[in-house]
């Protein structure tokens, strides 16, 4: 049986599959349909300082190849988060890592400085949020501000640190470029690409707020390529997704350069997909007598 343990910023992981954030919830639902303790960990559901109500409905729109999303990173806020879905995760063999996001760099201290004083294993903190104080300009759509948050917030969080990277970028080498100087343990990416949907019967957008984030296999291309340039540009480890569907996927994403794999969007066509992803990789490496899945991390260059 080939190795497939992986370390992130000294975290071990005993596989490189864990969930992206949104799509999972606190792996509550899914604990029904998936073996968590199978995952190398659980991304949960973004998190922030106080309760967030999301967007109006409707706020989501199958699209080919996927789907959009408007939600709006509803939450419950931090103080719920940890009373219930951390109280729920603490049962299972996996890594948790708590999303948080916020409209101002003090919110985002805020849920950090909580998170600080609880027994999970990473934070990823979620920098397409729209920074109010910019105008709304989401805080990772400029080097200087990925820095500035990343800055801050690795200033006094207790656990490593994962910035999770817009793809609505000019160039996501540079975001990538920024976390990494300003201390980030690691990057994930990519987030949802922003896309619309119009009703040409209804002469209206199919979304209450006009745009959405797009995710599933229609981005995975765009994904993989921006997974690879940052690979070449930064040496902290980086958590790839956007559209995995499979092993093969996976794999893509492994030999880009990621040293781990989230599913998002198809955990809704497929409430097994993640543990079929433990299974995919590992029936590839043992296909191709691959002794250790290091050997393949980053393979393409």
């Amino acid at each position: 049986m080939a190795n497939t343990k992986i370390n992130i910023a000294g975290v071990e992981f005993k596989n490189p599959v864990v969930t992206a954030s949104g799509t999972f919830g606190s792996g509550m639902e899914y604990s029904e349909f998936v073996d968590l303790n199978r995952l190398g960990g659980v991304v949960t559901k973004g998190v922030a300082n106080i309760p967030w109500p999301g967007n109006p409905t409707p706020r989501v729109a199958e699209v080919y190849g996927g789907m959009l999303n408007a939600i709006g990173l509803q939450n419950p806020g931090i103080d719920v988060f940890i009373e219930r879905d951390l109280e729920f995760l603490k049962r299972f063999d996996t890594n948790v890592i708590v999303n948080v996001c916020g409209k101002s760099v003090s919110d985002y201290l805020e849920v950090v400085e909580r998170l600080n004083d609880t027994d999970i294993d990473m934070m990823e903190i979620n920098i397409s949020c729209p920074n109010v104080k910019e105008g709304a300009i989401a805080f990772g759509q400029k080097a200087d501000s990925v820095f500035d948050i990343t800055k801050q917030i690795r200033s006094i969080a207790k656990k490593p640190v994962i910035m999770k990277l817009s793809p609505n970028v000019t160039d996501i080498t540079e975001m990538a470029r920024a976390a990494e100087a300003a201390g980030a343990d690691a990057i994930s990416l990519i987030n949802t690409i922003t896309g619309m949907k119009i009703d040409i019967n209804k002469r209206s957008f199919v979304l209450a707020n006009k745009t959405g984030g797009m995710s599933g296999p229609a981005i995975k291309p765009i994904a993989v390529r921006m997974v690879y340039q940052c690979a070449q540009a930064v040496k902290i480890p980086i958590i790839g997704m956007g559209g995995i569907a499979n092993g093969e996927d996976a794999i893509e994403f492994l030999m880009a350069g990621a040293t781990a794999v989230a599913a998002g969007a198809m955990n809704f066509v497929n409430p097994y997909l993640t543990q079929e992803l433990v299974d995919g990789i590992e029936a590839f490496l043992d296909k191709n007598k691959i002794e250790d899945i290091k050997d393949i991390i980053g393979c393409v260059k």
